[in-house]
């Protein structure tokens, strides 16, 4: 049986095409053995689960509700910042902290306990809501 020149570069073609992927689905599987050998992840931190953060969240909460409505003037001030664009809120958020410095701090102090969860169970700066639960 005789073979056109066209016909045998196709299937010429067609070998060296799904030894070339064979090659590479070997190698990449092979290659990938000693990394899945490797150490696994280490395990997370302790207590940072779902309802670790859930419940520390909700304790801030608590503290600050209680700090708000035991302090009128704070609290009117950011009531009065609904609707704000976000721009404008955080120049005036710096502006009230400026000039009402022992505020800021009591509620740094309050909110501390949601930055140590976040900072020690590895959320990101970038992500100021923790986790997408």
């Amino acid at each position: 049986m005789v073979f056109s020149a066209p016909i045998v570069r196709r299937a010429v073609a067609g070998a060296l095409g799904a030894g070339a992927v064979t090659g590479a689905a070997l190698f990449g599987v092979l290659g990938a053995l000693p990394a899945a050998s490797a150490q696994p992840a280490p395990p997370p931190p302790p207590n940072c689960t779902s309802a670790d953060f859930s419940g520390v969240a909700s304790g801030v909460s608590a503290a600050s509700s209680a700090y708000l409505f035991t302090h009128p003037d704070v609290n009117a001030f950011f009531t009065g910042l609904h609707g704000a664009p976000r721009a404008q809120l955080e120049a005036e958020i710096a502006e009230y902290f400026a000039n009402h410095p022992q505020v800021q701090a009591e509620l740094t102090g309050i909110r501390a306990p949601l930055n140590d969860i976040k900072h020690r169970c590895g959320f990101t700066p970038d992500d100021p809501d923790g986790p997408n639960f």
